[in-house]
């Protein structure tokens, strides 16, 4: 930054401060700078939806002036811990979207009218769009900006995808960004300033405080600081260690009470972090769901040796006391600057009177700017300064969702894991991502202390997870490319799927309950309980990248209900209770299924790790690999002898009656009996294996970008009210046939009686109903849309067990219904093309298949525009780019999986070029989204051609040796 003269401006400056309306965090930093705005003599004029008092409790100035206006909402919450974000979405859209055009006339009138110098938004995206109509420059301040709270919001519709890139354009009007500590991603911005911590000052000592709340000066003090409690919720004094006193925020002004306190429970947001750390207070906090903004202020907190997390679970059932008295013996260690609010002010004023405040250097924003949302991967150039701070993430220099799985091609490293592990039984199949396991496996060292203080807290827990002396069970599962078949497999359809390189792998262990090792929390809660149980652990590798908890414990008992398991419906709001933990029910869920399904009986404590190298919402099914590893794993463990197909079947209960989801078994079949480079051809009816198809092509290749499974359940709905629409159409001709004396049979079946009309009533598979006659008979009748209530006032209901019809919503049919008719005859006819023999003309024809369903599932609301803008480039690239003969290299493309974004499969010949024009397809879409897709390249066997590993750490190397 420029050196900044801080003389005197020549005038009283106006400065028209925009704040969020969300979180009193915003308001208490704004209030800060304002202050010294006021104090340097400046007139203040703040539009906001926070109440008034806030402001003039804090400032008592004629120059500062309240408008109460709301121009964002922020996120809308349940509770405190819980964030709506489709109630988010519509009240932005409400607020900010529908009257847009009323605000910018409004906004640019007031600016005029009070003669603003300077627009201040923190972090007010429209503002930004109207300084810049009426020619005021803008600033704003802030750890994060709504583009990016909001992209993981999006739930069904282009007017909700619409929000978030209008906001990204509203910032991207914005002068300079003032960021603060605990930042996000914010790409819109062109230009940035890093600024210190905005906090609030002290008021009263420690002591005084003390004094004044009649609290002995040793006595331990616990600051509850939600900013309000969970419905039905109490405190009771025998969740606090004895002798404890707890306080809540509203007893004091906080600061001044932060600083009385030993330690704060609550959630993190900005106003909570940044003045723990600037009280050096430690933080027990709580997650809070869809709050994309935790993770980086999370970093920020634990980098400095200030916050311990508390498991939702334990914090609604009153287990607090491991916690509480762990946070006392943190050393909290930010001696950085906490005079934000004054630098902020200089800068303000700096600005309003035209001075430089940017240097000529690459600004943070611009360094940046290649941030993938959602992925917090930093896309770095070559040669270039980065220079991100070190609490920015903790996987900073490995992002995926393996933090170890990188590729091992030399003989030392294979070696190293030899010398690690006996191979007890199983072998790599000279897999790298295996090997690389493996490796991380043995770096795990729960005795190396200092290690364990630089890693990730994923790799801390995993580190004392497992009794080394003792074998572990690895599997592994490949994620899947679907080539053809997508969203008609649970419509009965043909599908071709090919397992992809990239896997999860997951090991296990188990051991006596008398012999686990426990977390702190788990054998405080062992122990209140008065004995052992058995227990299960879980780590996650990946998971901070994803805002999830790192680790998830239960007792085995939590799955039982007296002498049975609980039913799926229990377990499933099990898992919902906390949505940081949601991503257990994958893991934890197959534990479940076995046990209900199978009748096993598990007695022992289990230890699993679980690491994923398949994009989570990506199109590439990382949920099914994730099931089908553990499951495998397990299995292993246990002896349990469970044939791929089995384990398949087994694994789609988990997905669809523990997680919720209503998927087909496409997914886990191919994670489970897919072969390397081969096309599983398989009859999801339910689920049979056809033949593997060798690949003369590379249809194997695949783009993927961020995508949201929104309207998968919806559109599965609207297929099922279609099968129940054409089964009764059916029984009614059926019915008019045998009563009337003229027999009522449509055109296309005649000379087949009441045959066929009979079989279309009975018919449980929407796909065995051919394309014909399905256009002669029924199509006419089908409607493009129906409410939920009509639908169940005229049939009933829709015969589907793992969907439910929403009575106030309206569901689309037509092409629902149409999608997996036409998709099972453009499968049979792909697979059919690809024995023939290879020409330009079979490939044309395959492309010309994958362009229809891509189409198709346009039609039915699954459509993206990022997979559309790809697929509309290797269209351009195929009718612009030739190989060396003149013809074409790619022929065709199509979105995969549920849709509604993720991945697109494309097709063409087996050469360079074609590798080449994908790169191409990367970079022009990076040209013109600034996100680069992810290029998936190669295949792997399926967990059933893996089988299992079964490892123990040789003793020379074990930790307890050592």
């Amino acid at each position: 930054m420029a050196a900044a003269d801080h003389s005197s401006p020549p005038r009283r400056l106006v400065f028209a401060f925009y704040l969020t309306g969300h979180g009193f965090g915003h308001a208490t930093r704004t209030i800060e700078v304002v202050r010294h705005l006021i104090a340097a003599g400046h007139e203040v004029h703040v539009a906001t939806a926070v109440p008034e008092f806030v402001f003039t409790a804090e400032v008592r100035s004629p120059r500062l002036r309240i408008r109460r206006v709301l121009l964002d909402c922020g996120a809308v919450q349940a509770d405190p811990l819980t964030v709506d974000p489709l109630a988010t979405l519509e009240k932005y859209r409400e607020t900010a979207v529908v009257p847009r055009e009323s605000i910018l006339r409004a906004e640019a009138e007031w600016l005029s009218s009070i003669k603003a110098d300077l627009v201040v938004s923190d972090v007010v995206p429209v503002v930004c769009r109207v300084a810049a109509d009426v020619g005021i420059r803008s600033v704003c301040i802030g750890n994060f900006s709504w583009d990016f709270i909001y992209a993981e919001y999006i739930m069904g519709g282009s007017h909700h995808q619409s929000i978030v890139w209008q906001i990204a354009e509203d910032y991207s009007h914005c002068d300079i960004l003032l960021r603060l500590p605990g930042y996000s991603p914010m790409p819109a911005f062109r230009d940035v300033i890093d600024v210190p911590l905005v906090v609030r000052g002290f008021r009263k000592s420690r002591s005084e405080v003390r004094k004044e709340l009649g609290i002995d000066e040793n006595a331990k003090v616990l600051l509850f600081n939600f900013g309000g409690q969970p419905a039905g919720w109490e405190l009771k004094q025998e969740w606090l260690p004895d002798g404890w006193i707890c306080l809540l925020e509203k007893d004091a002004y906080t600061p001044d009470i932060m600083a009385a306190s030993d330690c704060m429970l609550g959630k993190i947001g900005y106003g909570n972090a940044s003045e723990a750390l600037a009280c050096k207070l430690p933080f027990v906090f709580v997650r809070r769901d869809y709050f994309n903004e935790e993770p980086f202020l999370r970093n920020l907190l634990e980098h400095y040796q200030c916050s311990i997390e508390m498991i939702r679970r334990d914090f609604l059932s009153g287990h607090w006391k491991p916690y509480l008295l762990r946070a006392v013996t943190l050393q909290p260690c930010y001696n950085g600057p906490i005079n934000g609010g004054e630098v902020v002010a200089q800068i303000l004023q700096d600005t309003a009177i035209g001075k430089k405040c940017i240097s000529d250097k690459l600004s943070g924003a611009r360094r940046l700017q290649d941030a993938i949302v959602l992925g917090y991967q930093l896309q770095r150039a070559p040669g270039r300064d980065i220079g991100i701070p070190d609490w920015y993430s903790p996987s900073k220099t490995e992002t995926n969702a393996a933090p170890t799985l990188k590729t091992v091609e030399t003989k030392e490293n294979t070696e190293s894991c030899f010398e690690d592990f006996e191979i007890l039984h199983g072998d790599l199949q000279g897999l790298s991502d295996t090997m690389a396991f493996l490796k991380s496996l043995s770096g795990l060292n729960g005795n190396d202390l200092k290690s364990l203080e630089k890693q990730p807290r994923e790799r801390t827990a995993a580190s004392v997870l497992f009794d080394w002396e003792e074998e572990i069970y690895v599997a592994r599962a490949p994620g899947r490319l679907d080539v053809m078949g997508g969203i008609a497999d649970y419509s009965g359809s043909l599908v071709l799927q090919m397992p992809l390189r990239e896997a999860c792998h997951v090991a296990v262990q188990r051991n006596h309950p008398s012999k686990q090792k426990l977390w702190k929390h788990t054998q405080a809660r062992q122990l209140e309980n008065a004995g052992l149980a058995p227990v299960v652990q879980i780590v996650s590798f990946g998971s901070e990248s994803s805002n999830r908890a790192p680790t998830f414990d239960m007792d085995l008992s939590d799955l039982m209900d007296g002498e049975n398991p609980i039913s799926y419906e229990k377990a499933r709001d099990f898992f919902c209770r906390d949505p940081s933990e949601r991503w257990a029910a994958y893991i934890a869920g197959t534990i479940l299924v076995l046990m209900t399904e199978l009748g096993v009986q598990f007695s022992d404590s289990m230890s699993i790790l679980v690491s994923s190298a398949v994009p989570e919402g990506k199109g590439v099914s990382s949920s099914a690999s994730v099931e089908v590893a553990t499951m495998s794993a397990i299995a292993s463990a246990y002896g349990l002898n469970i044939a791929p197909r089995d384990l398949a079947l087994l694994c789609q209960k988990v997905e669809n009656h523990v997680v919720g989801a209503p998927c087909g078994v496409m997914d886990q079949m191919a994670s489970a009996c897919g072969e390397a480079n081969k096309l599983l051809a398989m009859v999801c009816q339910p689920a049979e294996v056809k033949e593997l198809v060798s690949i003369p092509i590379i249809c194997g290749s695949g783009v993927s970008i961020l995508g949201y499974d929104i309207d998968y359940g919806s559109v599965r709905v609207g297929t099922y009210m279609g099968r129940k629409m054409i089964k009764c159409a059916a029984a009614d001709l059926v019915s008019e046939s045998l009563t009337s004396e003229v027999p009522v049979q449509p055109d296309c079946y005649k000379g087949n009686g009441v045959d066929l009309m009979k079989s279309d009533a009975a018919m449980e598979y929407l796909c065995n109903l051919p394309p014909h006659r399905y256009e002669d008979v029924y199509a006419k009748d089908i409607p493009e849309v129906i409410t939920g209530d009509a639908f169940l006032e005229k049939y009933g209901d829709h015969s589907d067990t793992v969907t439910v019809i929403d009575p106030k919503r309206s569901y689309s049919v037509k092409a629902p219904t149409r999608h997996p008719i036409y998709e099972n005859f453009r499968v049979e006819t792909f697979k059919a093309l690809l024995a023939a023999s290879n020409s330009d003309e079979q490939l044309a024809a395959l492309g010309e298949l994958m362009y229809q369903c891509h189409n198709s599932y346009g039609a039915c609301g699954l459509g993206s525009g990022g997979t559309d803008r790809l697929v509309n480039l290797v269209q351009e690239m195929q009718h612009t780019k030739t190989s060396d003969d003149g013809s074409p290299c790619l022929f065709g493309a199509k979105i995969t999986g549920g849709g509604s974004g993720g991945t697109v499969c494309v097709i063409g010949k087996n050469c360079a070029k074609s590798s080449e024009q994908i790169l191409e397809i990367q970079q022009r879409y990076k040209a013109a989204t600034g996100y680069l897709p992810i290029a998936f390249d190669g295949s792997s066997p399926g967990a059933g051609k893996f089988g299992y590993l079964k490892i123990r750490r040789r003793p020379s190397l074990s930790p307890i040796a050592k």
